[in-house]
């Protein structure tokens, strides 16, 4: 069983939605046992880092997820809140990932919203998807490059796509928004 953690933010249908095309079952829960219990999680997110953790803390996910001995995915919002603090809000975060988010610089259209090219692979959950795929983006603030970074995408600045540390895996895009790469992303997520 996959848990869906569930903490008031956007996007979790959608991963489950996703879940069941790959014939997945998944239920979407903030309880603690079925968190520590399932054969893999997902911390999805839409939505504002401050706010969204304060949820979490008043949950308690926030003490849980960095404990979690299996498999354990984060998207968009759910890798920056992985990370050590996030300047949206001025956060701090869950400290998995040593790193900062930031917000682009406003040269650009920002949020950056749209298909992206992802490089630069070192990942499990990336394996047989081709270099230079394109997968979905939307967000405003970015995960700075580091030794936990799996693959780089490039917008104003360089930054981390996808990160890895022991049995933490995030991206910063939308896999259940991409496609067929996304689909093969998750798929091989749910093989590990």
């Amino acid at each position: 069983m996959i848990a869906i953690i569930k903490y008031n933010g956007g996007n979790v249908n959608s991963v489950q939605n996703a879940l069941e095309r790959l014939g997945a079952n998944s239920i979407i829960t903030d309880n603690f046992e079925l968190i520590k219990n399932a054969d893999k999680v997902i911390f999805p997110g839409v939505g504002e880092a401050s706010s969204t953790m304060k949820i979490l803390k008043k949950k308690g996910l926030d003490q849980l997820i960095p404990t979690l001995k299996q498999p354990v995915l984060g998207i968009c919002l759910g890798m920056q809140l992985m990370c050590k603090n996030n300047e949206e809000g001025n956060t701090v975060g869950m400290e998995i990932f040593d790193i900062n988010v930031k917000k682009f610089p406003a040269k650009e259209i920002v949020p950056h919203m749209g298909w992206n090219t992802i490089s630069n692979f070192k990942s499990p959950v990336l394996s047989g998807v081709e270099e230079k795929s394109d997968v979905y983006f939307v967000h405003s603030f970015y995960c700075e490059l580091s030794e936990n970074t799996t693959s780089v995408c490039d917008y104003i600045l360089p930054f981390s796509a996808s990160l890895q540390k022991d049995n933490f895996y995030a991206m910063q895009f939308h896999p259940e928004k991409s496609g067929r790469i996304g689909s093969q992303l998750l798929n091989n997520f749910l093989k590990l």
